[in-house]
């Protein structure tokens, strides 16, 4: 059983989607079992292959808007902190992991 990496408040936000994203490539990559059976029958049935494939491609949809609606959430928690002490260095956090995630966004 794999287990979900730290995304507490003490592992920075930026580290903890590194972690969930490696752990995501080693267990559904870019070649699920779905997407590469629809590449290997696609000479068979063509038209079979491509409704799988687009199948798996629905698929990671979901898992990608679900993945970067836990990232939101733990970036909107990170600066919801009351205290003074750790306000200005949770912000700081916060801002450079909204801005590291939209850059790697708008990059796709």
């Amino acid at each position: 059983m794999l287990t979900s990496p730290r995304t507490d408040s003490l592992a920075p936000p930026d580290a903890a989607l590194r972690a969930r994203s490696r752990c995501s490539r080693r267990t559904n990559g870019p070649s699920t079992p779905r997407l590469q059976h629809a590449l290997n029958t696609f000479a068979d049935s063509p038209r079979q292959a491509l409704e799988e494939a687009e199948d798996s491609f629905d698929e990671a949809v979901v898992r990608l808007t679900n993945t970067l609606a836990e990232r939101r959430r733990v970036l909107h928690e990170g600066w919801q902190d009351p205290d003074p002490d750790t306000q200005s260095d949770g912000l700081r956090l916060a801002l450079r992991g909204y801005r590291e995630i939209t850059q790697r966004l708008l990059r796709m």
